[in-house]
């Protein structure tokens, strides 16, 4: 079944055409042009501001012009990941696309359904001669997968809407109105590379199939984090069997948690058979400590050349525990809200090379304090170990205010049309909704979406019958909006 056929029929066909662009974050100049150019082929009034954002105007439909201008508001940008044995190019290939029962795939990549299905729904509202709605401003913004600098830089003045509905959440029973904070943490050092002692043995260590997945909206699942896997063997050998690192490649983006790391390594061949019983015995542990979260993790060791060049030990010996120390998941629960995570932190990336290393992590939290406090500690554990520490891409949490009347609108609906209460919580994701508050503090916020699972990895699907049902649940929410001055 093509993906062409789906109902909403608009609604899929402009995500199979958004999906045709290529769109990593911050290389969006593709995809601003697509959409630049989609608002002005219809006709309406488009505007791409100073760093790309895009505006598309819409006035309301007939009988519909007193009513309040709503925004609608999605990212362009998608997260790209891919499975080690997939053979695709981000930069010049569409996503390609299946249908699986219920569901949308894509075919060893990330699928793009973050914010894709969003962006799609605005088009195809934008598109409508027949869907009634108020008066409409499409926000259209970039890079907030790596740091949310569209919505920092846009500008306050160009948007006059009262309500704002940003169509990127991930489960349909949802109306989410906060959302946490975020920090990138960056340590980073230099180092003159030795050669490999005499009488040793080459082995490549890899932690491979892990779950992966959205490093704020799944923190909470215990999913395996390939750069503390790979540490905890590191760090053992190294003081077991006098193990030395030639590299380390590990992880990829700061909000997607790592499903991979490989070492190239040396240790003595008098310790080689050693620490090969070892290490198969230490992986059958991290695999039966792993299988019900990562039931496809592959711990393994193999035979490879001697690395030319190894870490200083004592610098080796540093970083590593600055690794096994820096903490990582679940930093501490929501003392308000039950089941939320309040701060977390994910060690995304870890690279040591050719005489540096760098190590990035994306810190969490609702509470921007604690937020700080758990970067610092990053920071002591790092700058303990000798490296360089900088703070970057802080953004502000979005607090909640559930007495606003686009949130009382949006709930009543949802129990009248599915007799059932929705979940109106907040997330542990960063939404731009906070960003954009700071510079239109009186617009009222709300975010929803249809059910998106394995966000931020190659598992990513989004259900079709969900979608469906939160289209609908969106069009109704349109002719609902009150009048102006309500």
């Amino acid at each position: 079944m093509s993906i062409r056929t789906l109902q909403p029929a608009s609604l899929w066909n402009y995500f199979a055409d958004l999906n045709a662009v290529p769109r990593p974050s911050k290389k969006e100049a593709r995809v601003i042009a697509f959409i630049k150019s989609f608002g002005e082929t219809l006709g309406l009034p488009t505007t791409v501001d100073e760093v790309g954002n895009v505006i598309i105007k819409k006035p309301a439909s007939k009988g519909m012009e007193n009513r309040a201008t709503v925004v609608l508001q999605s990212h362009l940008d998608m997260v790209h990941q891919k499975n080690a044995d997939t053979h695709f190019d981000f930069d010049a290939e569409g996503i390609r696309m299946r249908v699986d029962g219920d569901w949308v795939k894509a075919e060893g990549t990330t699928l793009g359904a973050d914010n894709g299905i969003g962006v799609a729904s605005i088009m195809a509202i934008l598109a409508s001669k027949d869907i009634q709605h108020p008066p409409l401003e499409a926000l259209f913004t970039i890079d907030e997968e790596t740091g949310m600098t569209g919505a920092l830089s846009l500008k306050g003045g160009l948007l006059q809407a009262k309500y704002m509905l940003n169509l990127d959440t991930e489960d349909d029973t949802e109306l989410t109105i906060g959302c946490a904070g975020g920090l990138d943490v960056t340590a980073t050092g230099i180092y003159q590379m030795e050669s490999a002692p005499t009488g040793m043995k080459g082995y490549q260590f890899s932690v491979k199939g892990l779950t992966g997945g959205h490093s704020g909206m799944d923190i909470h699942l215990g999913r395996g984090n390939a750069n503390k896997l790979m540490n905890r063997l590191l760090l053992q050998a190294a003081n077991e069997f006098e193990l030395r690192v030639g590299s380390i490649d590990g992880g990829g983006l700061r909000n997607a948690i790592p499903r991979e790391s490989v070492s190239m390594v040396a240790v003595p061949a008098g310790h080689a058979a050693a620490m090969e019983a070892w290490f198969k015995q230490e992986a059958a542990a991290i695999q039966a400590e792993y299988s019900h979260t990562d039931p496809s993790i592959k711990v393994s060791v193999t035979a490879a050349d001697v690395p030319a060049q190894v870490m200083p030990l004592e610098l080796q010996s540093r970083l590593l525990r600055a690794v096994q120390t820096a903490m990582n998941g679940i930093f501490r629960m929501s003392p308000d809200i039950a089941g939320l995570v309040q701060s977390s932190n994910n060690v995304a990336r870890i690279l040591v090379k050719d005489g540096a290393y760098t190590v990035m992590c994306l810190t969490r939290s609702a509470v921007n304090s604690e937020k700080m406090d758990l970067a610092h500690s990053l920071q002591s554990a790092f700058e303990l170990a000798g490296a360089t520490v900088q703070f970057s891409g802080a953004y502000p949490g979005w607090t909640p205010k559930p007495e606003a009347t686009i949130v009382s609108l949006m709930r009543d609906l949802y129990h009248e049309m599915y007799s059932a209460e929705p979940h109106v919580n907040a997330c542990h994701a960063g939404l731009e909704c906070g960003i954009l508050g700071a510079n239109y503090p009186e617009m009222e916020m709300i975010s929803f979406g249809p059910n998106i699972r394995g966000a931020h990895s190659p598992d990513e699907t989004v259900q079709i019958s969900s979608v469906q049902k939160y289209w609908r649940f969106l069009l109704e929410t349109l002719q609902r909006i009150p009048e102006k001055g309500n």
